[in-house]
């Protein structure tokens, strides 16, 4: 199926489903899902595995279902983590900010060094605000 399909199931519940497969990293069982996700019953694991399956995200191995197609919009996989790509920009941001404030303070404070940090600060803000917003929302 197209990944338009895949945006569409990726919601919710399922999006926790399939952000659990990611960082387990192998296949795992309906059981396992119901317990890790503290799901009432199997079989609503097995609804949301199979909504999965259908986008053509999962396929079954012996029975487990593994992880056949990895949609990251908006975050990277490292390892066993996914983390919002914006952890990466606020983190070169808040180092710029830092760096830039540590070893260019004049003795007198310009309005050209006083622009140049609020403009590095915004940015700053801007990214740590969008990198705890995708992580809140869990948007993959």
């Amino acid at each position: 199926m197209g990944s338009d399909r895949a945006d569409d199931v990726l919601q919710g519940t399922t999006l926790e489903v399939y952000r659990f497969l990611l960082k387990k990293g192998k296949p795992v069982g309906t059981r396992e899902v119901q317990r890790a996700l503290q799901f009432s019953s199997p079989s609503l694991a097995v609804y949301h595995l199979s909504k999965l399956e259908d986008a053509g995200l999962l396929k079954r191995q012996d029975g487990d279902y593994a992880i056949d197609r990895v949609i990251l919009e908006d975050s990277i996989k490292i390892s066993r983590f996914v983390v919002p790509r914006y952890l990466f920009y606020a983190i070169f941001a808040v180092g710029a900010l830092i760096v830039y404030l540590a070893y260019f303070w004049p003795s007198t404070v310009t309005s050209g060094f006083f622009f140049a940090a609020v403009v590095i600060a915004v940015c700053a803000v801007a990214f740590c605000f969008e990198t705890v917003r995708a992580q809140l929302r869990g948007k993959l």
